[in-house]
């Protein structure tokens, strides 16, 4: 039988994860959402205080990042974008970074491949 669906209000959890990711030494909070049954398709809030970092990282899928609260700085190589509210942008296919440049929340979707 099928998980029901449920609903969440993004901002709420933003505001949840700050807090938590206030008292973190990382200084980032997360929450993952599984949108398919097997984990193919899944969805990760991820928040993330000023200043603070994912350090350069492998890709696990294609992956789309969105933008729903502050700035964030996404580096790939030699390449960088600064992205600020409702900024969405298809993550490279290589090793890359992100920085929040101010106290920042984003969305991040991931879609693995079938082994």
């Amino acid at each position: 039988m099928a998980e029901s669906a449920s609903s969440v209000d993004l901002s709420v959890l933003t505001d949840e994860l700050l807090m938590a990711a206030s008292t973190s030494a990382s200084g980032r909070a997360t929450r993952v959402f599984r949108a398919v049954a097997g984990g193919s398709l899944s969805q990760l809030l991820l928040v993330l205080r000023d200043g603070k970092a994912l350090s350069d990282h492998d890709n696990p899928g294609e992956a789309l990042l969105q933008v729903l609260r502050g700035r964030v700085r996404l580096t790939a190589g030699e390449t960088a974008w600064e992205l600020g509210v409702n900024a969405h942008i298809a993550i490279p296919q290589q090793r890359h970074a992100l920085l929040a440049l101010e106290d920042s929340a984003v969305l991040l979707t991931v879609v693995k491949p079938h082994s």
